[in-house]
């Protein structure tokens, strides 16, 4: 256990799970916060060996990110557990979840043990599993839910893999409520969606592209709550990215239903026009949407619909992006570009600042059920120190992560973290 006294000085406190935003300072003790208020914002004493002053910055739990793929095991080349862990602690992600979308998938509990194994040997931040929720992630047959929560897993999905099979999606739901677990789906109908680089519409039609329309998210989406509504398991929307899918949910929480969902931050920011001269680095999964779709994801996360904002870190080598757009594959990196993303929402007015790290910490923690995302005494020490008003641009060359196809190369953002903490322990100094 990390033995260390840290004193935490001259801060802006923000802890959105208890709703403090105040001036103060925070005390570290064995990995744990010991002590937090405003009469520790100046308050030196002689038993802290180590002082650190965050000159009037914010000080945060550090953020949680609900959807990380990984290549380990299986394509360690194009990120492993450490890299991305690198590329978390810069981006002041203290826990990643990551997707079972792996080779061999993380389907058996001996996986999920030795992906917490790895992870403890290897990563700089915490990292929570997920484990497929059918086998293969073929959508045929159900993964043995009891026994890899047992293993580990914090949750079931099936990554960017939409389970078509209704029958095994309701059997599957049925299950896991019975264990009391969330599952994760993705909605898209992959009928609908099969071949499909882009949105359909006038630009994919300009730009000669195979299309699928926006629709086929909100057509599984609805498939879905009805399965809820059947079987009463809990069930997390893993990213969305339509205004009729977000009307969906909206709809079914209004009726009480325990649904929650995400948005990646690359669908806050970006639309399907972004994708330029067939620039591939902004080829993702689903497709990128029209501006009517991306203001409503903005919209989602200042009313609260939207639950939690993830990277949907996906890295790709440069053999399968740079290519001709229909062939490239989806995905781009986004664990150190998540925060300044979500920040945006912020300075462009649209939401508080404590509520955007909401979104980024205590929601996630309490989805997933982690021990996380808060400043109460007694919790972790994951802690985050940021920056929200530093201008940077992005540059893919100075990137942690072992993959560059960030879709925000160039890109001029507000916000960065300084520090990142785990347990007590600094994983993450800038400059």
């Amino acid at each position: 256990m990390n033995g260390r006294r840290i004193a935490f000085r001259n801060a802006r406190l923000i802890d959105p799970a208890s709703g403090l935003d105040a001036k103060g300072g925070l005390l570290v003790e064995n990995g744990r916060i010991a002590d937090i208020g405003p009469r520790l914002f100046n308050d030196a004493d002689k038993n802290d060996p180590e002082i650190i002053d965050c000159r009037g910055l914010v000080l945060a739990p550090g953020l949680i990110d609900c959807r990380v793929f990984t290549g380990e095991p299986g394509a360690e080349h194009r990120e492993s557990l450490q890299s991305a862990s690198e590329a978390a602690a810069a981006g002041g992600v203290t826990t990643m979840v990551t997707m079972p979308n792996t080779d061999p998938v993380i389907d058996e509990p001996s996986l999920v043990d030795f992906l917490k194994r790895r992870a403890a040997a290897t990563a700089k931040v915490r990292v929570a599993p997920m484990a497929a929720l059918t086998r293969k992630l073929a959508g045929e047959v159900m993964t043995e839910i009891g026994l890899l929560k047992e293993a580990g897993a914090v949750a079931f999905t099936d990554g960017d893999r939409t389970v078509a099979n209704a029958r095994v999606m309701r059997r599957a739901l049925s299950y896991a409520a019975t264990f009391d677990t969330l599952v994760v789906g993705h909605a898209e109908d992959p009928d609908l969606t099969q071949g499909a680089a882009m949105t359909e519409g006038e630009f994919a039609t300009r730009m000669g592209l195979p299309a699928g329309p926006a629709l086929a998210e909100a057509i599984i989406a609805e498939r879905d709550i009805r399965l809820v509504e059947l079987t009463g398991a809990r069930y997390h929307f893993g990213q969305i990215s339509t205004r009729a899918s977000l009307e969906v949910i909206a709809a079914a929480k209004a009726r009480g239903l325990p649904i929650t969902c995400g948005v990646s931050a690359h669908h806050l920011a970006l639309n399907e026009l972004d994708v330029g001269l067939y620039y591939t680095f902004r080829k993702v999964k689903p497709p990128l949407r029209s501006e009517d779709d991306r203001a409503a994801m903005v919209e989602g996360v200042a009313s609260g619909v939207i639950d939690v904002i993830v990277s949907s870190h996906e890295p790709q080598g440069a053999d399968t992006k740079r290519q001709p757009f229909g062939a490239a594959a989806f995905g781009t990196v986004g664990l150190e570009t998540l925060l300044p993303v979500a920040l945006s929402v912020h300075h462009n007015g649209h939401a508080s600042l404590s509520h955007v790290l909401k979104a980024l910490t205590s929601t996630p923690a309490r989805v997933l059920g982690l021990n996380a995302g808060t400043l109460t005494k007694g919790a972790p020490a994951d802690l985050v120190l940021l920056d929200d008003g530093e201008p940077f641009v992005v540059n893919e060359r100075k990137l942690h992560s072992r993959a560059h196809n960030t879709a925000f190369e160039g890109r001029k953002f507000q916000g960065r973290a300084r520090m990142t903490f785990v347990g007590g322990e600094c994983v993450y100094t800038a400059g």
